[in-house]
């Protein structure tokens, strides 16, 4: 399904950036292997991981070169383009997929917890895209997959600054698929559910949650792999600018934000015909307040 492309995949080292790196050679990609080997809040760094799936990758007679740079430098960002340019002469899909996480109650998150995320998450998405995309443009063709999150489009607790960052990766792809789509250039988002060591910190004291974490445990990465292959393939042509999500076995497709109700004054709205008039027009409409796991209660299949 990828025979003849370039695609460079962030965070592909470990988890689902590591399965996916595998999936898109063992369907004929050359692979860019982004990690630079940081700890789960981004700290530090190790060519171990990368390097691992390259080998891995060029054993099984692929064709992968690894890429140590962090996404959160602009710099960083564009030599993962040049790598890809450097070994293979082009670049034809790129996969966001690189990320830490510094999970805090919002009255104590720092400032530092909060940059931290949205350099890597956000704005790292940006800097590899729009590295890219003058080569998209140019060629007539490319696709961006995004990681986004359901702690952002449901929403979670203890992870303002991930849901923040990743909800924002909803807005930049969505703005990439409109600007890129008369250049032949699709954007796409996914949001996984794997067991990783992104999901490694979730509470397991309650035997509620012990069951949750093992229910968790069986969304293995390889699970998310074929959804992003697919988006980077030519096969999807038609998909841009979509919301997907992948838990095991399971693919849903989400509703994009649209307007739900309507209403309107000829003379305008004061206060206190707000108090008296839209709150019992929109309390049918009001979207109960939960977090993801409630919402995805139900045992995957």
């Amino acid at each position: 399904m990828l025979e003849g492309k370039v695609i460079a995949v962030t965070g592909g080292g470990r988890g689902i950036g590591r399965e996916i790196a595998l999936l898109c050679a063992r369907e004929g990609a050359a692979v860019v292997v982004n990690d630079f080997g940081g700890s789960l809040s981004g700290d530090g760094g190790d060519a171990g991981p990368a390097g691992d799936v390259c080998a891995q990758i060029t054993s099984a007679c692929g064709q992968a070169v690894a890429n140590l740079a962090s996404v959160a430098d602009p710099d960083g960002a564009a030599s993962i383009v040049q790598s890809a340019l450097d070994a293979f002469g082009r670049i034809d899909g790129v996969v966001n997929n690189a990320g830490v996480s510094r999970d805090r109650i919002f009255h104590k998150m720092s400032a530092d917890d909060w940059q931290a995320v949205v350099d890597v998450h956000l704005d790292g998405s940006y800097h590899l895209a729009r590295a890219a995309a003058p080569h998209f443009r140019a060629q007539g063709s490319g696709a961006f997959v995004h990681m986004t999150s359901t702690s952002g489009l449901i929403g979670n607790v203890g992870q303002a600054n991930y849901a923040a960052a990743k909800m924002g990766i909803v807005g930049l792809s969505t703005s990439i698929a409109l600007d890129m789509r008369s250049f032949g250039v699709r954007s796409n988002c996914v949001a996984p559910f794997a067991w990783s060591r992104m999901t490694e910190s979730i509470p397991a004291e309650t035997e509620d949650q012990k069951q949750r974490v093992e229910r968790l445990k069986t969304m293995t990465p390889d699970k998310v792999a074929p959804m992003v292959a697919f988006l980077c393939s030519d096969a999807a042509d038609e998909v841009n600018g979509q919301i997907f999500c992948v838990r095991k076995n399971e693919i849903f497709l989400f509703s994009l934000p649209r307007p739900i109700r309507s209403l309107h004054r000829s003379d305008g709205w004061t206060v206190g015909s707000l108090a008296d008039e839209l709150l019992p027009a929109i309390r049918p409409s009001l979207i109960p307040l939960q977090v993801s796991s409630d919402i995805f209660a139900w045992d995957p299949v």
